[in-house]
């Protein structure tokens, strides 16, 4: 599992806070969950991204995007941090007992070492940034070596094997179709 303080990622990655600063911070957040969809899907997480409402007198609200990313916006006078720690306290012996692993993405440091104790673990919002990096550059590098092709036909885009067996294929064909009248 990873827990995402979103307000967190929003300020420490130089693109989102660009885009909070122009467009406004529905727009940072906007762009933070669909970065991390990707993501989680291309690592197989089950996240969940937390937002403070702290400020907001709105209760605690969960909005589940698919069956492995949702979105948790906090009660009002509850930070994210205090929600994703007592996320992590609740898990604590299901962590233990089951070799799972939760991973918290923030930079606060007293946080780290707070959710560290409860047995998660603690990667940066620049860590967690270049992991994103990283898992966009693998998703492009198989799908560009999936769509190559050397010509406009697309039994050009067929391993020499495949073309070879394609032809064989057709010169049967040719040969026990009727002669023309």
């Amino acid at each position: 599992m990873l827990l995402v303080d979103g307000y967190n990622m929003i300020g420490a990655w130089a693109d989102l806070t660009d885009v909070r600063d122009r467009h406004g911070l529905e727009e940072a957040r906007r762009q933070l969950i669909e970065i991390l969809i990707s993501f989680s899907a291309s690592r197989d997480y089950t996240t969940e991204v937390v937002f403070d409402a702290h400020y907001q007198m709105t209760q605690g609200n969960r909005e589940v995007l698919n069956s492995y990313f949702s979105v948790y916006y906090t009660d009002y006078r509850q930070t994210a941090d205090s929600y994703i720690e007592l996320i992590c306290c609740r898990l604590r012996s299901a962590i233990q007992a089951s070799h799972q692993q939760i991973i918290v993405a923030t930079s606060d440091r007293a946080h780290q070492q707070t959710v560290q104790g409860y047995g998660a673990n603690w990667m940066s919002a620049q860590q967690l940034q270049t992991e994103v990096a990283l898992a966009e550059r693998q998703f492009r590098k198989r799908h560009s070596h999936n769509q190559k092709s050397s010509g406009r036909f697309l039994m050009n885009g067929l391993d020499p094997a495949a073309q070879k067996r394609l032809v064989e294929l057709r010169m049967n064909i040719e040969r026990k179709a009727p002669p023309s009248p």
